[in-house]
């Protein structure tokens, strides 16, 4: 139902009918070789986003649940199931007190994807508006907790700028759903048909809490 009204954000892939790792591929390749057409280079920053599935916060997650418009049965079922359950330990004759155990979106398990779709879907869409209102032009795609921010421009420099604003906004928005990016995964790419020596420039994110990236080979 979510797919069918459009609901989940058309950056998400991963874990969903038809969107697995290969379309990304091909989505990155399209973009990388509109992008030469039109005379520009593709830079991308890979971030991953840390402790995603123990981070959840189930509460947020019931309401997306009600704003996807899922049947009340639905979210009822899942509000029983993540949050606020108790159990205990039986072993021959003793039985422990029940104590309460939220259970975690798994990352194993067979819900996880749509579960994991579903609470960054408000995240993505939030995220564009404000890119948008900044006038920062960059595009998006989200493979369930890892995330490319993609910029296009004949100039490395500006790119890296859009890059350094949007990785900004990414990790204050991320900060207000609970969630925060692993710094040390986060990598630079630049595509570029360059015949000559290629040399990009490093981005320097440690003003906003980032490490320096320096572009790996393409």
């Amino acid at each position: 139902m979510v797919t069918r009204n459009d609901f989940i954000h058309l950056s998400q892939l991963g874990g969903l009918k038809f969107k697995s790792t290969t379309d990304t591929s091909i989505v990155l390749t399209h973009i990388v070789q509109s992008g030469w057409v039109k005379g520009k280079s593709t830079s991308s920053l890979a971030f991953n986003i840390s402790q995603f599935f123990l981070s959840l916060n189930h509460k947020l997650l019931t309401l997306i649940f009600e704003k996807a418009g899922l049947d009340p049965k639905v979210t009822s079922f899942f509000v029983n199931y993540l949050v606020k359950r108790k159990t205990s330990y039986v072993l021959n004759d003793f039985s422990s007190p029940t104590f309460e155990v939220n259970v975690r979106v798994g990352q194993e398990s067979a819900l996880s994807p749509i579960l994991s779709a579903l609470y960054l879907t408000l995240f993505l869409y939030i995220l564009e508006k404000r890119l948008k209102n900044l006038k920062i032009p960059i595009s998006i795609l989200s493979f369930v907790d890892d995330g490319l921010i993609i910029a296009q421009n004949k100039s490395l420099d500006i790119s890296n700028s859009y890059l350094f604003y949007s990785y900004n906004v990414l990790s204050k928005l991320l900060d207000s759903f609970g969630l925060a990016i692993e710094h040390s995964k986060t990598e630079i790419f630049h595509f570029s048909r360059s015949q000559g020596f290629f040399n990009p420039p490093p981005l320097d994110l440690s003003l906003i809490g980032g490490p320096i990236l320096w572009p790996k080979d393409t």
